[in-house]
């Protein structure tokens, strides 16, 4: 179907979609404690899964069991390290759900501290980035509607860091952005606009840079300190 075929609410939503927020689904909260191995995961992490709310009990064996054959050893790892190390569990990867789909995985994590701010296990999300056809035509309106071209410019160095960081495609880095957007309620191109400040002070070249990206991407929405 052309643009011009496309109905007016349908445009609508789209440019909503680049100057505010709009639902992005797709995406489950977890906590994981280092002290006794336990997690927690959302209704929404769980339906990601496959599985309904309160249909199974969230271990670091069943996360394995999902994982897919060619990515086990990532997950593995990255829990290994939050166990040992006190790092925040974070990664993408592949997992294979209850009916056999496969779905990529970008996981964004940060640590969970107690009332005394001493870490006790990681806390973020899972955002399901399996490719969509959508965001070719998303982009497309985007670009005929010239209101909104100085938001498309921070949008796309903000997906631009997104792609850097998490290797991910263009298309899976705008399911990010619109996903923080809706968690939040903040405009989309504020969130980019944020992000493409924050990332200013991160350099990739230094040790432990995604967990401090992970950590803008979380906290994006609140005010910065100065200094």
């Amino acid at each position: 179907m052309s643009l011009d075929e496309q109905s007016a609410p349908d445009a609508a939503a789209v440019i909503s979609t680049v100057i505010g927020a709009e639902a992005c689904t797709g995406v489950g909260t977890f906590r994981f404690w280092f002290a006794d191995g336990r997690w927690e995961w959302s209704d929404e992490l769980a339906a990601i899964y496959g599985y309904q709310p309160g249909e199974v009990e969230p271990t670091t064996e069943l996360l394995l069991s999902h994982q897919h054959p060619e990515d086990q050893e990532d997950l593995g790892s990255a829990v290994d390290a939050a166990v040992n190390a006190g790092d925040p569990v974070c990664g993408r990867h592949r997992i294979v759900d209850t009916a056999g789909r496969i779905h990529e995985v970008l996981v964004v994590g940060d640590h969970l501290v107690d009332d005394d701010e001493v870490v006790i296990g990681t806390a973020g999300h899972f955002i399901d980035v399996t490719e969509r056809l959508e965001e070719e035509r998303r982009e497309a309106l985007d670009e005929t509607v010239p209101e909104l071209l100085e938001a498309r410019a921070e949008i796309e160095q903000a997906k631009g860091a997104l792609i850097l960081m998490y290797g991910i495609s263009a298309e899976q880095a705008f399911k990010v952005l619109r996903w923080r957007s809706q968690e939040t309620n903040v405009k989309l191109r504020d969130i980019a606009a944020q992000i493409v400040e924050g990332v200013r002070s991160i350099n990739p070249q230094l040790p432990g840079c995604r967990t401090r990206f992970d950590h803008l991407l979380l906290t994006v929405h609140q005010p910065r300190r100065e200094g």
